[in-house]
């Protein structure tokens, strides 16, 4: 499985990953892109978009994208509010199809 964590998530998130090849936003040159650009070039290379936007599938049509997406909900981004949704997280990357969205946490 191949993961891209959307630039609002810290970079140090990536360890927490479980999956074949996990990269950043910023770490393929895409930081600044905007949603609709970023899904299509990740569709490319990845098979999962872990992010923390909670509007996207209602700002995009996910069914366009042949990528899943998995969306944290944490209090804030700090990364000691995500890191306990990461055995969830990648119990869903694991089980991740494309074009579907699953939230993961309160």
């Amino acid at each position: 499985m191949r993961v891209l964590l959307d630039e609002c998530l810290p970079r140090k998130l990536k360890h927490d990953v479980r999956a074949d090849f996990v990269r950043t936003v910023p770490e393929m040159g895409w930081a600044s892109i905007e949603n609709g650009a970023l899904l299509r070039l990740a569709e490319t290379e990845f098979d999962v978009f872990l992010t923390r936007d909670r509007n996207l599938e209602y700002q995009q049509n996910m069914s366009a994208f042949d990528l899943a997406v998995i969306v944290l909900v944490a209090p804030t981004n700090d990364i000691a509010d995500l890191r306990p949704l990461m055995e969830a997280a990648n119990e869903a990357v694991a089980r991740a199809r494309p074009t579907e969205v699953r939230y993961v946490g309160a």
